[in-house]
């Protein structure tokens, strides 16, 4: 039985890709860096702030010139400037997707636990889900000192404590490769949604075993299977 649906954020409950592709390119552009694409920011988001900045930057095979400092160095000082940039413009063109709301609404109805953790830093995750999400979600964490991040299974364990959740009643719903592998990690289903960052079909190239195409099947899904296993 379903008690406990533990959400990944960006790219599932919250469509974040203009605002990652707006900090990520501020950044590039004021440290001498060619800009990415959206699409390119796309395939570079899931694993943290600092992988996102690691594979932004140019690529170790184009053998860019980063004058007196390593690449790693300047991976690390970039990470350090996204995060503040980020944390100030994180909310200029973010929102939930489509039947979001109403979704998270009718599975709270049915007497579920709501959780959403994530690999953005602790705090924009906290601040994201007091605005967008209210009480609607019970418990909300990203990275921070001595969680690591997905697909670690810990930021999922801590959130099921706090809920005091068990694997057997717990399902994890997310929209990349990473999240399928977070669920794995921590011994429980995963739902993947095609609404977010990766396409069906590298979910399906992922190993996702169960997909879900708009909130209100995922609903369904969900609710249907209150009494069976999914």
């Amino acid at each position: 039985m379903v008690r406990n649906v533990i959400f990944d954020l960006d790219g599932t409950l919250l469509d974040t890709l203009d605002d990652l592709a707006d900090s990520m390119n501020h950044v590039l552009t004021a440290n001498g860096f060619p800009e990415r694409t959206t699409d390119e920011v796309r395939r570079f988001v899931g694993n943290g702030v600092k992988r996102l900045v690691a594979l932004a930057i140019p690529a170790p095979e184009t053998e860019w010139d980063f004058g007196d400092e390593t690449r790693e160095e300047v991976t690390e000082r970039l990470f350090r400037e996204m995060s503040r940039y980020y944390a100030d413009h994180c909310e200029e063109k973010t929102k939930p997707y489509d039947g979001i709301l109403s979704m998270l609404a009718e599975l709270k109805e049915a007497g579920i636990h709501l959780a959403v953790v994530s690999n953005k830093i602790d705090l924009a995750v906290k601040e994201l889900n007091e605005k967008y999400f209210g009480d609607l979600l019970e418990e909300a964490m990203g990275e921070k000192p001595g969680i690591r991040r997905k697909p670690a299974p810990d930021m999922v364990l801590a959130v099921m404590k706090e809920l005091g959740a068990d694997p057997a009643d717990t399902i994890y719903v997310g929209d990349s490769e990473v999240d399928i592998e977070t669920a794995r990690n921590t011994d429980v289903p995963c739902i993947s949604v095609t609404w977010g960052f990766r396409p069906e079909e590298e979910l399906i190239a992922a190993g996702a075993e169960h997909l879900v195409r708009t909130p209100e099947e995922l609903v369904k899904l969900i609710v249907h299977n209150l009494r069976e296993e999914i």
